[in-house]
C-alpha cells in the first residue's frame, strides 16, 4: 500500500534519477575542456558542479540520513584547476547518486521525521530527514539546470531533454 512517506521517497528517487539522466546526456556531448571550462574564477565548471553535487549528496543523505561518516571537503569541490578528469567527476557523481538512491529506498516512514544536522552551521539549523531529502533533490535539480544551460551554450543547440518541440 502506498503511503505519503513511501510515495515521497519513491518520487525523490525518481527525481534524482531524472536529473542524472539529463546530466548524463549533457556530459556525453562535451569535451574535457568544456567540462572544466569556467568563464571566470567566480563561476563553476560543469565538473565542479558534479563534484559539488556529489559532496552535497554524500553529506546530506549518506551522512545525515544513512549515518555514514561525514567525509566531505567542500572547498575541494570548487578547485580552480582540474583535480581529476571530467569523466572521473561524472563517474563519482553517478556512483554517489546510486548509493543515495539505495539509501533512500531503505528509509522508513518513522525515520523521515527524525532530526538530523548533516552540515552544522549557525545559518543551517537541524532539520528532519524529510527536509534533508527534499533539500538535496531541489539542490540536484538546481545545479542540473545550470549544467543544461552551460551545455546548450557549448553545443549551440537545443538538447531536446523533454518532449520534442516544433520549430
Amino acid at each position: 500500500m502506498q503511503t505519503i512517506p513511501s510515495d515521497f521517497l519513491a518520487f525523490s528517487i525518481t527525481q534524482l534519477r531524472l536529473a542524472e539522466t539529463q546530466i548524463q546526456r549533457c556530459v556525453a556531448q562535451l569535451s574535457e575542456d568544456q567540462l572544466w571550462h569556467r568563464g571566470g574564477d567566480h563561476e563553476n565548471s560543469i565538473a565542479n558542479l558534479l563534484l559539488h553535487l556529489e559532496g552535497n549528496m554524500r553529506q546530506w543523505i549518506l551522512h545525515g540520513v544513512a549515518g555514514q561518516p561525514d567525509v566531505r571537503v567542500r572547498d575541494e569541490e570548487f578547485a580552480l584547476a582540474p583535480t581529476m578528469s571530467g569523466a572521473q567527476a561524472h563517474a563519482t557523481f553517478t556512483a554517489t547518486l546510486a548509493e543515495v538512491c539505495n539509501a533512500l529506498a531503505g528509509v522508513t516512514d518513522d525515520q523521515l521525521l527524525r532530526l538530523t544536522d548533516p552540515q552544522p552551521r549557525p545559518n543551517i539549523p537541524p532539520c528532519t530527514m524529510l527536509g534533508a531529502i527534499y533539500r538535496v533533490v531541489c539542490h540536484v535539480h538546481h545545479h542540473s539546470g545550470q549544467i543544461i544551460l552551460l551545455t546548450k551554450q557549448f553545443v549551440a543547440r537545443d538538447l531536446d531533454l523533454t518532449l520534442p518541440r516544433k520549430r
